[in-house]
């Protein structure tokens, strides 16, 4: 079971959280991109290029799309590409807890691995004011 993992984000997002899981992990278990969209992108222009990215992934049990803000251009991206290609989950508020968590879960199918990234977000954010 392979997901491919593409991260639609603000310009120097992205490729940093990659970098970063990459350094942490070593490797990283599942093939992962990252498309930083310029604060001023046409999403139509961009479309093409996503597609092209999503089919270098090549994953085999279908893609899912880290954004970084719900609604922001990157996420609006992402809702149009899960529109035209194959299997696609889309999850918001991508930081690097939640990608680190779905690294660590390359065994998950696609829906699987949607809810585990929406846990490792959700339960990266602690309140430590001790």
């Amino acid at each position: 079971m392979t997901v491919g993992i593409l991260l639609l984000t603000h310009p120097g997002v992205g490729s940093a959280l990659l970098d970063t899981a990459t350094r942490l992990l070593g490797r990283l278990p599942l093939p992962a991109a990252s498309l930083e969209l310029p604060f001023d992108a046409d999403l139509t222009a961009q479309l093409p290029h996503a597609s092209a990215m999503l089919k270098r992934l090549g994953g085999e049990d279908g893609t899912l799309l880290l954004t970084d803000v719900y609604g922001a251009s990157p996420a609006r991206l992402a809702q149009q590409l899960a529109q035209i290609t194959g299997p696609c989950r889309r999850v918001s508020g991508v930081s690097l807890p939640m990608l680190l968590r779905v690294m660590n879960y390359d065994d998950q199918n696609l829906d699987e691995l949607a809810r585990t990234a929406a846990n490792g977000g959700r339960n990266g954010v602690v309140l430590d004011d001790a």
